[in-house]
């Protein structure tokens, strides 16, 4: 007689199962008598020890290690024939109640997966990003490469501006006392970009060479130190030099610095416009991608194993405090970081993964070689040595994996694309890049 599974709430489900002790015993019995044939222990030639001892000394952990084989067996079999799909590890204890000296007899409670419905993509409502690169986007680029390139020439008698490198002495006190960290001598930075508060910049802006300057500056309350955060104190600063950033010149120099060989400028500039294209493209899809599977997520609401939610928020785990060593904050791996922090998005997570799945499967959403190839140049691209990278990736099938993945997960938006009702988003450059002000 089949076990009946009893369905407790939601996925969760629990069953009642025994093991004959027979079998169990029949199954220890043949594996000593294969351990006897090479069990080697002190006295005894190979082979010649007797059974009595080997029971003794091995019986127990065999039996436990059949007596598990047979559980999951068991328990193999009734989901089986149940037609169920088993989430996460079964719960399996002894049954203590009503049970008989011939079986071993346990409960196994465990979660299935859900039956997934998938929803009309018909009705979905999605965004398509678009983004244009035009000439006012790569001279900008050019620009900002020109900017990391600056070199600074001192001016003598010229007042210190914005984006001037200025090089100063500072003494600072806090009710007439110096503190750690306010003195220095020869303490340069470049006007404008942020990296001092406020009023040490504006304290700075319009002076010369020479020239000394005694203000307040008030520390913010979260201020990285707690020894003067959210106190006042009096800075003194005498400008030692005042530079002026000059930006290279676009030409062949320029050109062969970053890279082209030939010096060619126009060649750079086409290049330029590659990597923006490229790069482009690939944030207007995350864009995209984003939006039909957050229209995916809205379109449906079925339960899903908590044993996979929390499998998720342990990896997120992880990953928050291996991003925190990174950081180099201290004692990362025993800090309290509490799961419930992530799962709602655990959750969400799952559920929009069991989706995906199904609509592959029922789709029959597939991934072509040629898709994976051009996918694995794609990358390649971003790299000096295009080639190696290609050679990089298809030389390693855990690579390969990794790609028909996202691979995948790009046929799955583009097969929502052709159903759902589309509206193209026009998205500045500034936005996508995130360089907006």
């Amino acid at each position: 007689m089949q076990p009946v599974v009893e369905t407790l709430s939601g996925l969760e489900r629990r069953v009642d199962l025994s093991v004959p002790v027979a079998d169990i015993e029949k199954e220890v019995d043949s594996r000593l008598k294969r351990m006897a044939r090479t069990a080697k222990m002190p006295g005894f030639r190979p082979g010649k020890v007797p059974m009595s001892m080997l029971s003794r000394s091995y019986g127990p952990e065999l039996r436990m290690e059949v007596l598990n084989a047979k559980i999951g067996d068991a328990l193999e079999k009734t989901v089986s024939e149940s037609k169920l799909r088993l989430a996460g590890s079964p719960n399996v204890a002894p049954k203590t109640e009503g049970n008989d000296d011939s079986v071993v007899a346990f409960t196994a409670t465990f979660e299935v997966y859900p039956d997934v419905e998938l929803p009309d993509l018909s009705t979905l409502e999605v965004s398509k990003a678009k983004s244009d690169v035009g000439d006012a986007e790569i001279q900008r680029t050019i620009d900002i490469l020109r900017k990391q390139r600056v070199t600074f020439v001192e001016r003598e008698g010229r007042a210190a501006e914005d984006n001037d490198q200025v090089t100063l002495d500072f003494a600072g006190k806090i009710d007439d006392v110096a503190f750690d960290g306010g003195t220095a001598e020869d303490f340069a930075f470049v006007l404008g970009q942020g990296r001092m508060l406020p009023e040490f910049e504006e304290a700075a802006r319009g002076l010369k060479a020479g020239e000394t300057k005694t203000f307040p500056l008030a520390f913010p309350a979260d201020y990285g130190s707690a020894d003067v955060a959210g106190k006042t104190a009096q800075f003194t600063i005498t400008i030692k030099k005042v530079e002026e950033g000059v930006l290279p010149e676009f030409d062949s120099e320029f050109a062969k610095q970053l890279g082209q060989a030939e010096g060619d400028v126009e060649k750079l500039r086409a290049d330029i416009r590659g990597n923006l294209e490229r790069e482009v493209s690939s944030r207007t899809l995350a864009r995209t991608k984003a939006s039909v599977m957050e229209a995916l997520a809205k379109a449906v609401s079925f339960d899903v194993p908590k044993a996979l939610v929390n499998e998720d928020a342990e990896k997120r785990i992880a990953a928050a405090r291996e991003d925190l060593k990174q950081r180099g904050v201290p004692n990362a791996d025993t800090m309290p970081i509490p799961a419930d922090a992530f799962t709602a998005e655990s959750e969400r997570r799952v559920r929009l993964g069991l989706l995906i799945n199904e609509l592959i499967q029922a789709e029959g959403l597939k991934v072509k070689p040629e898709q994976i190839r051009a996918k694995i140049e794609e990358f390649a691209q971003s790299y000096e040595r295009p080639e190696e990278v290609v050679r990089y990736y298809i030389s390693d099938k855990a690579r390969i994996a990794e790609v028909e993945s996202i691979v995948l997960e790009d046929n799955v938006v583009q097969h929502v694309l052709a159903k759902a009702k589309v509206a193209e988003e026009q998205v500045s450059f500034d936005d996508l890049m995130g360089t907006a002000q």
